[in-house]
């Protein structure tokens, strides 16, 4: 279950309450902000296959504000579940968190991340510390490694990524993300366009215009990353919700597809 949450997890989250399928409005030439993206209540699934095997199912939801050494930090939760019945899978459940905030250039950056292997109850298995006093982010892996990196702005543990690329989608601008995992600095580069693709998803009743972004990974092989080339389609609506990835593998393609979403104005 490792290796999906790798390849899904580098592209990447009306005024009611919304269920079924729905009509959202047409191409948004505006680029959102983080306060736009926070403007709404927002909770997502994903299906994650690969050829005829559906191998699993990522929930992504933004909780309430957390306050960590002394300030309010939005915290970001992203579930895994594996299809367990598929052969050589098993049961997984592991959950991850950031917590983060918007810096000064409108871009969210993290504080503190952490999974729990749930389903082995080990929970902070892993943990990445962001401490912007001495500029530093420290670490303890899986394996119970711990040392410290130097910390490079944006900084993040690659979570933020659900919102970071929404903020480019469309936008005909390249992004770079940087990227802390696996003991190691990374970064994430996309190239954005603005042009249209008409595609079908569950959530809504007709096919949709979307945008396409285009990357790869640099210096990137752990959780929230995955080593080489992907595509991600998102909504051409005011917010960008991000809709599908795809990812290289050996033999194919790892699909992640949007299957339910809701979005009720705060």
């Amino acid at each position: 279950m490792n290796k999906i949450s790798l390849l899904f997890l580098g592209w990447f989250l009306l005024c009611s309450d919304v269920s079924g399928q729905h009509s959202y409005p047409d191409n948004s030439e505006d680029q959102p902000t983080m306060n736009d993206l926070f403007s709404v209540k927002e909770t997502f699934k994903y299906e994650v296959k690969y050829g005829f095997f559906k191998l699993g199912w990522v929930e992504v939801e933004l909780l309430s504000d957390t306050l960590y050494n002394g300030a309010l930090n939005k915290h970001l939760v992203t579930t895994i579940r594996s299809n367990s019945r598929i052969p050589l899978v098993g049961k997984e459940l592991d959950l991850f968190h950031s917590l983060f905030f918007v810096n000064e250039n409108g871009i969210p950056v993290s504080t503190y991340y952490w999974k729990d292997n749930t389903d082995e109850d080990k929970f902070k298995e892993i943990v990445y510390e962001f401490d912007r006093v001495e500029n530093v982010v420290r670490y303890k892996e899986e394996d119970d490694t711990r040392d410290t990196l130097d910390l490079v702005e944006p900084a993040t543990s690659g979570q933020e990524i659900f919102y970071f690329s929404r903020l480019f989608a469309g936008s005909d601008e390249n992004s770079r993300l940087p990227v802390y995992v696996t003991k190691k600095l990374g970064y994430i580069n996309m190239t954005n366009s603005s042009n249209i693709e008409m595609r079908n998803y569950a959530p809504f009743e007709d096919e949709v215009e979307t945008y396409l972004s285009e990357g790869a990974t640099e210096n990137i092989d752990g959780p929230f990353g995955f080593s080489g080339e992907f595509r991600a389609w998102f909504l051409a609506d005011d917010l960008r919700v991000p809709l599908e990835a795809r990812v290289k593998v050996l033999f194919g393609n790892t699909i992640v597809r949007l299957i339910e979403y809701s979005r009720k104005d705060l």
